[in-house]
């Protein structure tokens, strides 16, 4: 008696789907455990940023597993679904703020791209929202110059500037006066600089603000300079005076080393108001790259975020930040 073992057509197709459930969930699940445990190293630093991209995807890959009924891959898609949305899905929600009953101040932080944004785009921006506050990253000569030719020496007369050739220029500007100004210099291979200086808000505590922009992880071996940069940032002084750090931070919040500088006791503007997925990076100046989120506002747990709004900017690959902050009482 012959035994035929070969496949059937309806076990074949068992097979298949059984295979392509897996690789649809073995990679959602792999970003969750590097995720969770704050692996980004490596090449990983780079691709952690569309960490938000991947959740959504981990979503269908449940629910693809669950369709066809592959029980033990859906129970690893579940998994990875609850983890990578649970870390991702919060930024979409506002959080409960302090009780601050201090002034308002409307901040704005704005990458150039080597100055190359359009200025009077950008003083419509401080016009148009009546800002009080502005951080500059990548700021030139020529930008310093084309900002003042526009009218924003008379918006924000008060300024501590450090206008470079190249990207690591940086700027402070503000409508009230600044005293304790000076600049930091960041270690990364492109020599980004921060300025920075403590605000006399009228009816308000000093408030010490800094345009933040640490090195990029644009190449493997940079990835040490952009963490050695973030570990750098001053961190938050839940005891002392408050701070505000506002700018490229070039990390988005699945990030350990920028998740590390918020538990000193800062929030994020943008994950406070449930903006926190709304992008600042990417395709703005033409390339194909899906929208990720390194521009933040991050500010004392004691002050409130009530806003925030991002808009263009021509002539930058970044979108500029606004956040509507309110101080807690002198």
């Amino acid at each position: 008696m012959i035994v035929d073992t070969a496949p059937t057509p309806t076990r074949r197709r068992a097979s298949i789907g059984t295979a392509l459930c897996w690789v649809a969930v073995g990679p959602t699940a792999a970003w969750a455990a590097v995720r969770l445990a704050g692996l980004d190293r490596g090449p990983l630093v780079q691709a952690l940023a569309f960490t938000p991209y991947v959740a959504a995807f981990s979503v269908l890959a449940l629910g693809l597993t669950v369709a066809l009924r592959r029980w033990w891959p859906a129970a690893v898609a579940a998994l990875a679904a609850v983890a990578l949305v649970g870390v991702v899905a919060p930024r979409a929600l506002a959080a409960p703020q302090p009780a601050a009953t201090g002034p308002t101040i409307r901040l704005l932080t704005a990458n150039l791209l080597v100055g190359a944004a359009d200025p009077g785009a950008l003083v419509e921006l401080v016009r148009q929202h009546r800002v009080d506050v502005l951080t500059v990253q990548e700021f030139t000569p020529e930008a310093q110059a084309g900002l003042d030719r526009v009218g924003l020496d008379r918006l924000l007369p008060y300024r501590q500037l450090n206008a470079q050739v190249g990207t690591p220029g940086s700027a402070l500007y503000s409508r009230w006066p600044i005293s304790e100004g000076g600049i930091r210099h960041n270690r990364g291979g492109w020599g980004f600089t921060q300025a920075y200086g403590t605000l006399a808000v009228p009816g308000g505590p000093p408030v010490r603000v800094e345009s933040a922009h640490p090195s990029a992880p644009y190449a493997l071996d940079q990835v040490d300079a952009w963490r050695a940069d973030l570990v750098a940032q001053p961190p938050a002084t839940p005891d002392g005076g408050l701070r505000i750090l506002a700018g490229d931070f070039n990390s988005t919040l699945d990030h350990g080393p920028l998740r590390a500088l918020l538990r000193t006791g800062y929030v994020d503007a943008a994950d406070a108001t449930g903006k926190g997925l709304t992008g600042t990076w990417g395709p703005y100046d033409g390339d194909l790259i899906p929208p990720v989120t390194i521009d933040h506002v991050l500010l004392d747990r004691r002050i409130a975020a009530d806003e925030l709004a991002v808009f263009n900017l021509p002539g930058s690959d970044h979108r500029p930040v606004l956040a509507t902050l309110r101080l807690p009482a002198a």
